[in-house]
This record gives structure tokens, sequence and C-alpha cells, in this order.
């Protein structure tokens, strides 16, 4: 490598980094054609031309043609001769990335005899209303499902279609208690007698029906516990079998009676405490083996019990949120904290909950009272309830001389914050650049003002993470890319 640069340790790696390096020259990238380790992701850049695009399909490297039936900058000229490709997963990717394409695009692949393509298509917002939904007929059952769940404002004739299946998947699809797409669909009120005596469709049904006694009764019997829960959350629940679910054997089912507005307190406060005293004494995840399926199941059952508690808003607190700023339940102060219209005394409160979504859920409520100072303090206390990159510095973005001082904070969950300052101090900058923690390193890798020799030095970092997200800083040197490539062999 040039100035004596170590070789990289994960070439590889550093390779799909290269790819996708919005500065690597044209000639460059059609070296990368010949690269034959990957998924092909130099196929997916923007900045292709019909000659290298040209010579992506002739080359036919499944790779790299599967890259660009994927890739959303592909002319239509292009994307129509690969949705004749003889391979089918390649005729299903163009069916993924088509966006914008032209009707005929569409057409073409709608008489696709691979079920995966139809699927897809099945999937995707932008075919033509008529065309998509001719689906809703197509033999294969599960792309009749998979639109039902996709399609969430399909017209009314495709739902009734789709609602009345003979195949019990496609009904269960269409009336479900979850969709992939938001707004969730009501079905026609005359469909709902059936629905409800329908063992698939009942529990999608129950939220949608009127609920007579005679039927809250039954409903509240059902074996299926996904029934028994839609119930629980019903309006019309009557209180005697509120009281009922409230000593349901499913988690799931008393926590919707914890959630409901007129649960009496002391009820809330027992099936609060069911939850949480549910917890394992040991990590039992890592000792799965010890146990047998009913226990496994009840662990599963509890922990995403208690996640769902951790993460329960609740619009009827929202709306009338100073009853409950200081409710023993923090997921009701969370919901509280989403009002947009707290006095300042109860915002401060508030802001200084004791726990983290508390806090930033206020925060995100009243951004025009974050000083630098509390943003700092809310994302520096930030606990993610489930896996996420999002922080709340990327809604309240600290101030330089703030990132200039997190460029050595103990944390490094806080360093990570100092190369956000696009003027960081070269001495800053390299500092960061030999970080002892890999994610520092990985924030710094594309910083604009990192030299040359750090950015070359982190090419060889022993973390892939890092290595790869050097590799795509746009100003790697040209000649080190040049290295790059005939290390690799090209």
């Amino acid at each position: 490598m040039p100035d004596a640069a170590p070789p990289p340790v994960h070439l590889d790696k550093v390779m799909q980094g290269l790819a996708g390096n919005p500065a690597l020259p044209p000639e460059l990238v059609r070296r990368f054609f010949a690269y034959r380790k990957g998924l092909g992701a130099v196929a997916k850049r923007p900045d292709l031309t019909d000659d290298m695009i040209a010579d992506i399909v002739a080359d036919d490297d499944y790779w790299l043609v599967h890259s660009l039936a994927l890739n959303h900058s592909l002319p239509h000229v292009f994307r129509m001769t690969l949705a004749r490709h003889p391979d089918p997963s390649i005729r299903a990717a163009v069916a993924v990335g088509a966006e914008d394409a032209p009707r005929e695009l569409f057409e073409w692949l709608l008489s696709d005899a691979d079920p995966q393509v139809r699927e897809y298509l099945a999937e995707n917002d932008h075919v033509p209303t008529d065309l998509r939904a001719r689906l809703a007929a197509d033999p294969n059952p599960k792309i009749r499902a998979t639109l039902a769940q996709w399609w969430t404002q399909a017209p009314e004739p495709v739902r009734r279609l789709l609602l009345t299946d003979p195949e019990d998947s496609v009904r269960a699809g269409a009336c479900a208690t979850y969709y992939r797409r938001l707004p969730h669909p009501g079905p026609p009120a005359d469909l709902l007698p059936a629905l409800l005596a329908d063992p698939v469709t009942r529990a999608g049904a129950v939220r949608h029906c009127t609920l007579d006694a005679d039927t809250a009764r039954r409903l509240a019997d059902d074996p299926d516990e996904k029934v028994r829960k839609e119930l629980a959350e019903h309006p019309d629940l009557p209180p005697p079998l509120r009281d009922m679910l409230a000593e349901d054997p499913s988690p799931s089912v008393t926590l919707r009676i914890f959630a409901r507005r007129g649960t009496p307190e002391s009820t809330r406060s027992a099936i609060h405490a069911q939850i949480l005293s549910d917890v394992p004494p040991v990590d039992w995840l890592t000792d799965l083996q010890r146990l047998d399926d009913d226990a496994l199941e009840r662990q599963l059952r509890g922990e995403m019990a208690r996640l769902k508690l951790r993460t329960l808003r609740l619009p009827w607190v929202t709306a009338d949120p100073l009853p409950y700023v200081d409710s023993p339940y923090a997921c009701f102060r969370a919901s509280a904290a989403m009002s947009d219209c707290l006095p300042a005394p109860v915002v401060a409160r508030l802001l200084d909950d004791e726990e983290s979504r508390v806090r930033t859920t206020m925060a995100l409520h009243a951004r025009d009272r974050i000083d630098p100072a509390t943003a700092e303090r809310i994302d520096r206390s930030y606990r993610a309830e489930k896996k996420t990159r999002w922080r709340p510095a990327d809604d309240f973005p600290l101030p330089a001389d703030v990132l200039r001082r997190l460029a050595t904070d103990p944390e490094p969950r806080m360093r990570q914050l100092a190369p956000r300052d696009l003027d960081l101090p070269v001495d800053l900058v390299r500092r960061l650049a030999a970080d002892p923690d890999h994610t520092v390193r990985c924030a710094i890798a594309t910083h604009p003002r990192l030299p040359t020799r750090d950015l070359t030095q982190l090419l060889a970092d022993s973390s892939e993470s890092v290595a790869a997200v050097a590799a795509g800083n746009p100003n790697l040197p040209t000649q080190h890319m040049h290295q790059l490539l005939a290390l690799a062999g090209l």
C-alpha cells in the first residue's frame, strides 16, 4: 500500500465498502465487475452508465445481476431485459426493485410462472391497482394471503374476495390482528357474522364487532388466546368479563386489561406485579436446553409481555395526561409525556423522570424546551427498549463545543457523537481514529478531516465494520483505491 500503509486484515469487507464509495472512479467501478466475492454490491451504485449496465448483464454473474435487478436507479429498458431472465430469483428481484416502472413491466411480471415473482408483486405498492387486483384470484393461496396482508387499502371488491377465500390462510391474512401496512382495514359489516364464526378470522373480527352479552361470553371462553386478547381491548367489554380476563393465564390477555381505561386500580396493580414477578431468576436464554417446551413457551410469552409493558402507549392517557404524570407505571407516565399541552413544571418533572423512556418521550414532545445541557443528559442516559440505531442526539443535535468535549468523554457511546462535528479539530479526529473502542473508530472513519495516513490505517483495522466504513470514505485517495483492487486481484 502507498505510504507504507499496512495491508487490510479483512480485505473482502474492505472491498465491499469500496464498492459503494461515491468517489470511486468509473474505471475502477468497471474493475469491480470481475470481483467474485461478496454480493455484487457495486451493481447497486446509482451512477452506473448504460455501458456498465450492459456489461454486467452480458457477463451474467449471478450476484452482480441480482444486485443490478434491485437497483432502484436501473433504466427501464434494462429492467425489462432482466424481467425476462431465465433465473426466477433475478426476476423476483426485479419485482422488488421496481418502483416507478412503467405499466408494461408489471404486466409482464404478473404473468410470470414463478410464484415468488408474483408474491413480491403482491407486496409492491407501486403496482397499478387494476393489475394488483388480479392477484386476488391467483391460483397460489400464498400469493393471495400475501396480498391480503400487504394491500390493506385494496378496493372493497378485492378485500371481499380475500375475506371469503376458500383457503384458511388467505382469510386469516385478510382478517387479522396485524397487517404489514397501515392503516389496518376493517371488514364490511355484512361479513362480520361469518368472520366471527370462523376460527381463523375470529380474532381479527373481534375489534370490529358489536359486542352483545352472549357474544362477549362466548369469546371470553374461546380457547384461542388471540381471541381473548382482542376481547380484552374491546370498548364494550362488560365489567364482569373484564374481571374474569384479568385472571387469564395468558399475560398478553391480562396486559390488555391492564391498559384499559376503566380497569380498577387494584386490578391494574395486581396485573403489573404479576407480569414483572414472572421474570426468571436466571438468564434462561443461555440455558435453553434445561427447559421443556411448555416452560420455554411460558418464558417467551412472559418476556414478550414485559417488552410490551415497557413500550405500551395509551392514547386515552395522552388525551387526559395530568392525572397520570405521577403514575407508578412508567408506560402511563410516558403516555402522558406524549401530550403537547403539559404545563412547564410537569414537563420539567418528566424530563427528569427515573425512566429513560419517559425522559426521551417528553423531550420529543417539548422540543422548544430542550437546551443543549438537557439534550446531552437525555442522550447520555438513554436506554433503548429494543434494538434500534436511533438515539436522542439524532433529533436534538448537540452544538460543536459539546461535541468536541465529548471527543474525550469516558463513555464510548458519547465519544461516538464527536464526529458529527464536521469541523472537528484534526488532533481530536486522529485521537478518535485510534480509540480503543471499535464503534468510535467506525464513527470517525468517514469524517472529512480524517488525515490520509489515519484513514489508511483504519483500512487495516481489526474490526470488519471499521475497515469497511473506512473504505467507503470519499476522501480515500485514488492511488489507495487502485492498490486495494490490486490486492484483491482485480
